[in-house]
């Protein structure tokens, strides 16, 4: 039996033993010089995607986390720009202050009657802009709350931290405390923060619940303002009207899409909402503009061909619905993670020839 031909089952490779380390496959023996078959270790495709999760953001995220960062109170306030606007608003109150005095004063003077109704003015106007001063503190508080809070939740996705996930989740859910209509979303995620669930997951679970309902009301708001600006524009006589329309819309779109979030702004909070909407779009919006136009507008697109007023209409559309992206993208207390962050042709497919042909 010794010399009898060796069968194709025995000539088969036997198993081997290998020991793990780390990433690596190492043989438990080395390769002997027969030429015997080594395994190399290969590499695997869900291990470097969840490193690069982990170690590096995307391309989108990182711009909209360092718009935000622009757009934070601090940075402004320890500038040289915001000491100059702190030193010219101390001198102006100062010198309100002192004309308010002396013309009350000079009111006394005249008639006890008139210095007292003076008095009685200047007190509701000082108390006035003391709840002016205070709701527009709030708003920015508020903004700078919501910036913060979509940066920790990106990291904590990011580390798959489950204890940082499950506070910044509690507090998302407090953000959205006095809305009737989150109360349910509201229950489900108290639920779940009580479960044992991984970190990541969790936060996937409160954008899902949480902030997608407020992503399809902000993109119907973004359609609507683009429809709007399209067909203004498209039938306007007076370039000037155009100009003046397009910039009053993209200024409600703004402050509507804040609101939607939960970070309506006040007056200078809409400075510091613009700030951070101008920095998006400084990073990423020439760029998806740009392509917009190339393949719709030059390529596919017929409105320029028909009429010049009605290519004007499309092209101011669609700067409209990518001011509103931005300001979604900024305003928005998570990361698009478990969502997909929204295009132009998303939000405002009217705007484009090609897809209503294919609709039609």
């Amino acid at each position: 039996m010794s010399n009898s031909p060796t069968t194709k089952t025995e000539r088969r490779a036997r198993p081997r033993a290998f020991r793990l380390e780390g990433d690596e496959t190492v043989p438990s023996k080395p390769a002997s010089a027969s030429g015997a078959e080594l395994i190399e270790a290969e590499t695997d495709a869900f291990a470097r995607e969840a490193a690069e999760l982990v170690d590096g953001l995307t391309g989108d995220e990182a711009a909209v986390e360092a718009a935000q960062a622009n757009g934070l109170l601090q940075n402004f306030v320890m500038s040289w720009g915001g000491v100059f606007v702190s030193a010219i608003t101390g001198l102006f109150s100062l010198a309100l202050s002192i004309w308010a005095w002396n013309f009350v004063a000079d009111l006394f003077s005249h008639s006890a009657i008139l210095g007292a109704i003076g008095l009685f003015l200047a007190g509701a106007a000082a108390l006035a802009a003391g709840v002016f001063i205070l709701r527009e503190i709030r708003s920015i508080l508020r903004q700078n709350q919501i910036a913060r809070l979509h940066v920790a939740l990106a990291e904590a996705h990011a580390a798959n931290n489950q204890k940082a996930a499950r506070a910044r989740v509690a507090e998302l859910t407090r953000l959205y405390a006095a809305r009737p209509e989150s109360a349910r979303a509201r229950a489900l995620m108290k639920d779940y923060s009580s479960q044992i669930i991984d970190g990541r997951d969790l936060i996937d679970l409160a954008e899902r619940h949480l902030i997608a309902p407020l992503d399809e009301t902000a993109r119907k708001e973004i359609a609507a303002a683009a429809k709007r600006v399209s067909v203004v524009t498209a039938i306007s006589p007076r370039a000037i009207l155009d100009v003046l329309f397009v910039a009053g819309q993209a200024i409600v779109l703004m402050r509507r899409i804040a609101d939607i979030y939960g970070g309506r702004p006040g007056l200078f909070g809409f400075f510091k909402l613009a700030r951070s909407v101008g920095a998006h779009l400084a990073i990423t919006g020439a760029v998806a503009v740009g392509d917009t136009l190339l393949q719709q507008v030059l390529g596919h697109g017929l409105a320029s061909r028909v009429s010049a007023k009605l290519g004007e209409g499309v092209l101011n559309g669609l700067l409209t619905a990518r001011v509103g992206l931005s300001a979604m993208a900024v305003c928005r207390p998570t990361p698009f993670i478990a969502e997909k962050a929204p295009g132009v042709g998303d939000v405002a497919p009217f705007l484009f020839s090609g897809k209503n042909k294919t609709s039609s």
